[in-house]
């Protein structure tokens, strides 16, 4: 062993030691960017261990109860394998401009008193364990290999092309809010959003909301009134809440502002329902 690490002279030694070196330095690095994630960026609470998603223990009380009961987010949207780290895209980035890193320094300000949380968002989730897959697929196996592949659509374009976008969720008054850029690759009229785009982060905010008010839920109805287009690169504040709740039923409105609120351009409603662990989707 000594004279294969010594052939070949001192050049040869350094260059190996050199490596040697490089690799741990390189380990290191892994290690601490595992732990940065595990622990999330400052001001923000780790990544819990259970099932993500879940509701309020009695998502039909009134405002008075539910506001006795902090902390009604009890978890963040998540893949459904707890043993996969992944990259919250809801935290600034460089493609963000001013009016979206001022809006998000607000949100998390109000954050701070426990009165508004921030959803943490990545590039794929399920909403169930698992276990419990079956519970909506009949072919379980088959379908967590299929969302082994699969991503969340406003979170599939590249960094600042596509969906830029940070969500926000208060429990006491059942709203969930957006804040909002489109990137130059959901143009639709020259220099404007594409419909469906918009249409897309309403839907997905106003899902957001109804699941973290009563758990695994999807779109039955959606109408929305475009009022005015909204300037591709611009900024616009999503503002949902849950209006009425009816069995499995919820009743959800919507509407999309400028930042200086001055400006309304969409307008929208919704029904979700909510899911019936008895009944299969396919």
């Amino acid at each position: 062993m000594g004279r294969s690490w010594l052939a070949g002279g001192p050049a040869l030694i350094r260059t190996r030691a050199l490596v040697a070196v490089g690799a741990m330095l390189r380990s290191c690095v892994s290690r601490l960017r595992t732990l940065a994630v595990l622990r999330g960026p400052p001001g923000v609470a780790p990544l819990p261990a259970k099932d993500p998603w879940s509701p309020r223990v009695n998502p039909g009380a009134g405002r008075r109860e539910r506001a006795a009961k902090p902390g009604c987010v009890r978890g963040d949207p998540r893949s459904f394998s707890s043993e996969v780290i992944h990259m919250d895209l809801s935290l600034p980035n460089p493609s963000w401009n001013e009016d979206m890193r001022l809006l998000f320094d607000q949100f998390m300000k109000k954050s701070e008193d426990g009165s508004w949380k921030r959803l943490p968002s990545y590039k794929s989730k399920f909403t169930q364990r698992t276990e419990d897959i079956k519970i909506y697929f009949p072919d379980a196996k088959l379908m967590k290999e299929k969302l082994s592949q699969a991503q969340l659509f406003p979170r599939s374009l590249e960094e600042g092309l596509g969906f830029e976008y940070a969500m926000f969720h208060n429990c006491v008054e059942d709203r969930t809010v957006c804040i909002f850029q489109g990137g130059p690759y959901l143009q639709g009229a020259p220099g404007f959003l594409h419909g469906g785009a918009i249409a897309t982060m309403i839907d997905a905010t106003l899902g957001t909301c109804a699941v973290v008010a009563v758990g695994v839920a999807m779109t039955a109805s959606l109408n929305i009134s475009f009022k005015r287009p909204i300037p591709l690169g611009s900024v616009v504040v999503i503002n949902s809440q849950v209006d009425k709740v009816e069995g499995r039923k919820l009743f959800l409105s919507c509407n999309i502002q400028s930042v200086d609120e001055k400006t309304v351009y969409s307008e929208a409603t919704s029904l979700f329902v909510k899911l019936d662990p008895k009944t299969r989707l396919t």
